[in-house]
């Protein structure tokens, strides 16, 4: 029995599950191997006490609903609002700064589009993409008001300050949306500054009544549950929500869980953030710190979800005011400015179990880009600087595969000598590595320790907006989107025959033929691959293939004159 070929086979068996298992995690699925690590959500109790009761006073405002998980308040509900306010017919305000173009409806002061200026449409690229949405294919919405009694909700009628709503020459533009019902106004703010994808989102509730009241404000994102349009094939990544707090840290999980209500997040906080997140992109909300919140999931409509907090504002006497500050981010995965909106948002950038590798690599890639600015040229040069740094344990590897194919001649004629004797074969094969002073697992053992360097690798040029409409050379126009002429992945097809020709021959007929046969089934993945990370693996096959050469020569050299 070949036992290097058998402990090569097991490696990349394992290898391959785990990859499968860091997939299905990255994508809000349980983990294969770890299925009782993630904790419980409680169960969620019925909405009961004062904001219960004040919702039912009125049919103005939303109704109250249970399945928050954990809350104990009314939560709002698009459904629940009266014909009589669904209906209201506001006008769309239109805020250009030099990154966004935002459309937000005087009814309910909804955030219902959201154009992103600095990027091209995944489908048609002469378009701008567009995040939020309200139209027949698809929802994605920002929506906040007031619980608690019959206050104004994100479907009441607000009207508009006066102001400029064009960033020109200034730094920022605001709009003030204005709604009183109830004998409660409630001003919202919001406040967009000069390339920043940030919008700081104020609430001022101001008791005009002759009584006490105790409002909560809530912060909603409402999206369907379809994937973002144009996701290539064998490339699928995770859409779906996320809460954050110091104490739970990052949770995130798929639509399918909180239609099933099993979505597993954190209930209390008094800090963090509640995203939305989809493959490059991500809308959070950031309610201000230290200010007590309830967090919650729920099902909407038919493929229709929300993930939002819920930030009671204590008592208000007649005549005062409270103020709440919030800020939306919504735009692309830029790490360096998550990190600088709020703790913990770099994570919606999920690398997973591997995120202690990844985040260095990355860090190395954009050093690179600083220097070489041009994505394309970085990858190859990233790749060049990995295969460098485990050239030794490369050099180790071919060294073995060499030997093993010089030896191939003489463990054939073994097992054609004890083929009826499997335990003589065996010990034949032992007295001949012996002989020739070759470790079975010499080849396989540095290939492991790179696994998880390359698979990290892998996630990060998945998982970065940087690459995204990034061009590198002629026909690549954007290395996030597959080879449109196909050159890479026959690259690719090629340089993965080459390094079967290199590698020994397996003396199994059938498994010889099935290790021809690999490059074209993976030629077939890799044409719906994006182009940055085709580039990534024809670059390191090509590197392996001339250190292999090189030493296989070698190798071969000197067996022949002894």
């Amino acid at each position: 029995m070949d036992i290097k070929r058998t402990v090569l086979w097991v490696v990349f068996s394992v290898s391959l599950l785990f990859l499968w298992d860091q997939w299905q995690r990255h994508n809000g699925q349980p983990s294969l191997f770890f299925p009782g690590t993630a904790q419980t959500a409680p169960a969620a109790p019925a909405a009961t006490g004062p904001a219960s009761a004040a919702a039912g006073a009125s049919t103005d405002v939303p109704q109250a609903s249970a399945s928050a998980a954990g809350a104990g308040t009314a939560t709002p509900s698009a459904s629940a609002v009266p014909a009589t306010a669904a209906d209201a017919k506001g006008e769309v305000i239109t805020i250009t700064t030099d990154v966004v173009k935002a459309d937000i409806d005087t009814v309910g002061g909804e955030l219902k589009r959201l154009e992103l200026l600095k990027h091209k449409d995944t489908v048609d690229p002469t378009k701008n993409l567009v995040l939020f949405d309200s139209s027949a294919t698809r929802t994605y919405l920002a929506e906040t008001g007031l619980i608690g009694g019959p206050f104004p909700n994100h479907k009441s009628p607000f009207t508009a300050l006066p102001g400029v709503r064009t960033l020109d020459n200034g730094n920022q533009v605001q709009l003030v949306l204005e709604s009183t019902e109830g004998g409660v106004k409630l001003t919202k703010t919001f406040t967009f500054k000069r390339g920043d994808y940030t919008i700081d989102v104020k609430h001022t509730v101001t008791n005009d009544s002759g009584a006490p009241v105790s409002p909560s404000l809530y912060l909603q994102l409402v999206r369907d549950g379809n994937a973002p349009e144009g996701e290539q094939r064998f490339v699928h990544t995770f859409t779906g929500a996320s809460v954050y707090t110091e104490g739970s840290k990052f949770q995130k999980f798929p639509f399918d869980k909180i239609e099933s209500g099993k979505a597993e997040h954190a209930t209390k906080s008094d800090d963090g953030w509640f995203a939305l997140i989809q493959h490059y992109f991500v809308s959070a909300f950031i309610p201000q710190d230290k200010a007590p919140r309830e967090i919650f999931t729920k099902k909407i409509a038919t493929n229709l979800y929300a993930v939002g907090n819920i930030l009671p504002l204590g008592t208000i006497a007649p005549g005062a005011s409270v103020s709440m500050d919030a800020r939306l981010y919504s735009g692309p995965e830029i790490q360096s400015d998550l990190e600088a909106v709020a703790p913990g948002l770099e994570l919606v950038k999920d690398y997973g179990w591997l995120t202690i590798i990844a985040k260095p690599i990355f860090w190395l890639m954009t050093q690179i880009h600083k220097v070489l600015g041009n994505w394309g040229f970085t990858i190859i040069a990233l790749t060049v600087l990995i295969k460098l740094a485990f050239f030794p344990l490369s050099a180790a590897s071919y060294r073995s595969m060499a030997k093993m194919k010089l030896v191939t001649p003489k463990m054939t004629a073994i097992r054609e000598r004890f083929k009826s004797e499997p335990q003589k074969m065996n010990q034949a094969m032992m007295e001949l590595y012996k002989t020739e002073k070759i470790n079975p697992l010499g080849g396989c053992l540095p290939i492991v320790i790179q696994i998880p360097v390359f698979i990290s690798l892998y996630w990060v040029l998945l998982a970065s907006v940087e690459i995204r409409n990034a061009p590198w050379i002629g026909w690549i126009h954007d290395l996030a989107a597959p080879d449109p002429f196909y050159i890479l992945p026959v690259l690719m097809a090629v340089s993965m025959f080459i390094q079967t020709k290199l590698n020994p021959t397996p003396p199994d007929p059938m498994q010889a033929k099935v290790m021809m046969f690999m490059p074209l089934i993976f030629s077939v993945m890799f044409f719906f691959f994006p182009s940055g990370l085709v580039l990534y693996w024809v670059t390191n096959n090509v590197l392996s293939i001339a250190q292999q050469w090189v030493i296989t020569r070698k190798m071969g050299a000197g067996p022949a004159k002894a």
